[in-house]
């Protein structure tokens, strides 16, 4: 987010704007492409060839020809050298380095999964029909260990990759061109994160003066929408995003496709629609007519069965593993201060039913009566809804500690277990809560709430509420096993950060 104050700022600012274009970060794409090509292939010459090592040993080993016209051997130094440069190439061919899938997501995973499995079964038909004997065991190691050890090397990068671009590097330098409404609505989600690589530069809006500011953010705006090209070459823009066409001339968009330099320079459209995962969407052209087609969510009885299925399982399996702790936290609360040892509360759950939630305690018994004065107080964090102080006067020495290491949570294991909880969901709000929702935010009561769900691993009380009902509901529409796998990784990960906050 630092990054956008230098551009269109006065004295040094102007001038590290004008280092920064003078870098040759235009060739990012080309330079990061190069460097996973070259640990690419010393992570197959590592697999393959130490594979073959450790299944034939050092001494040579021949691999037999036998067809109706040919028998003889090869080398399995030469099998493996070709094995190599054949899966280089379909890597190559999948677009595994391709800077789209780069960065984020798990498309670029998917595709070098997909590639290096489509490659060794090639590999199989061919020595079948052949009539090669390629070792079994030769095959049925380097292909599993080449691709962990491949996604762990392109993992690696992608952290590299995240470091480089929350400082506003390796990233497309981004022009937005749309309304003033719609230019604040994707600077911000852009700027929130930097790991996906658009990094703002400035902003064309209508009757946009060349001082101004886009709202809220130091964006500067370099002009009106008929400045465009005056302003890619001010900021040294490589990628054009519209934000919005209400306010664009007929045919506006496609002028500003014909003038684009190809192959350096990007255009991106953002629809008007927000929140809805890749699957769900799919471009198919009729009569030249880019028409975008959205499918609508479907929740299925087997996407719930394996959903719960997970719960049962996770939970209890949680629950027997961390029992010492969960016996030594109750002591800990029991002699630390005078209540019961856990803390029920009434929440909204799945259908907008009433549930009792279970969590440690870690406020003092009469917290619910003292919540009145402390909504009149100004506070430090939470927003228009969800009340939250940083330093809430009512939590006790120990829960305190647990807030902070999100241990009070615990025991919701066994509202999972029961039914009522899942283990990624929505945030299980309070009925005074509910009371103040819109229509569309009761969607979110279409699946079971979550110890923990998109909207606590993505900035919990730093959010706006719009900002955590949007993220709620995105949960619920594009809901998948992998999502709720990494959703659980990343609350382990944000559970050990120093300053977390409870729900």
């Amino acid at each position: 987010m630092a990054t956008t104050m230098t551009i269109g700022s006065a004295g040094s600012d102007d001038t590290t704007a004008r280092v920064r274009r003078e870098e040759p970060v235009k060739h990012w794409r080309r330079t990061y492409a190069r460097r996973l090509w070259a640990s690419d292939l010393l992570v197959l010459i590592w697999v393959v060839f130490g594979t073959q090592i450790a299944w034939f040993g050092l001494g040579a080993a021949d691999l037999a020809i036998r067809t109706n016209r040919v028998a003889g051997e090869i080398s399995y130094w030469t099998f493996s050298a070709a094995l190599i440069l054949l899966w280089m190439l379909t890597l190559s061919l999948a677009d595994t380095r391709d800077h789209r899938v780069i960065g984020a997501g798990s498309a670029e995973y998917a595709r070098v999964a997909r590639s290096s499995v489509t490659l060794f079964g090639v590999v199989a038909i061919v020595a079948f029909l052949t009539q090669v004997e390629v070792a079994r065991g030769f095959l049925l190691i380097s292909l599993p260990l080449g691709i962990l050890i491949l996604l762990f090397e392109r993992w690696l990068w992608r952290q590299w990759l995240i470091a480089q671009r929350r400082s506003g590097a390796f990233s497309a330098r981004v022009l937005l061109v749309g309304s003033r409404r719609s230019v604040v609505d994707i600077a911000n989600e852009l700027i929130r994160t930097p790991s996906a690589g658009y990094h703002v530069v400035g902003a064309c809006v209508p009757g946009g003066m060349v001082a101004d500011r886009v709202e809220g953010t130091d964006i500067p705006i370099i002009g009106s929408l008929s400045a465009l090209s005056d302003a890619m070459t001010t900021t040294g823009a490589d990628t054009v995003v519209v934000t919005s066409t209400d306010e664009l001339p007929a045919d506006k968009v496609k002028q500003i496709s014909w003038g684009l330099e190809a192959g350096r320079q990007h255009l991106v459209l953002a629809p008007g629609i927000a929140d809805i995962a890749g699957p769900r969407i799919s471009s198919r052209p009729v009569a030249g007519l880019p028409l975008l087609h959205v499918e609508t969510p479907r929740f299925s009885g087997g996407q719930r069965v394996v959903k719960r299925a997970m719960d049962v399982v996770a939970a209890s399996l949680g629950v027997a593993v961390i029992s010492p702790l969960l016996a030594f936290l109750a002591i800990a609360i029991r002699l630390s201060s005078p209540g019961p040892v856990l803390f029920r509360q009434k929440r909204i759950g799945h259908g907008g039913r009433e549930f009792t939630m279970l969590k440690f305690r870690s406020m003092v018994t009469d917290a619910e009566d003292r919540l009145a004065a402390l909504m009149e107080q100004e506070r430090d964090a939470g927003n228009t809804v969800l009340f939250k102080m940083k330093n809430d006067p009512r939590v006790t020495p120990i829960g305190r500690i647990m807030r902070r290491l999100s241990l009070d949570e615990l025991p919701q294991l066994f509202n999972v277990i029961g039914g009522s909880m899942s283990l990624v969901g929505p945030r299980p709000p309070l009925p005074r809560e509910v009371e103040l929702y819109g229509e569309h935010v009761h969607r979110r009561f279409l699946v079971k709430p979550g110890i923990t769900g998109l909207w606590q691993v993505s900035g919990r009380s730093a959010l706006s509420w719009e900002e955590s009902v949007r993220l709620d509901l995105s949960y619920v529409e594009n809901w998948t096993l992998v999502g709720d796998f990494v959703i659980l990784v990343k609350t382990a990960r944000a559970a050990l950060a120093p300053g977390n906050t409870a729900f």
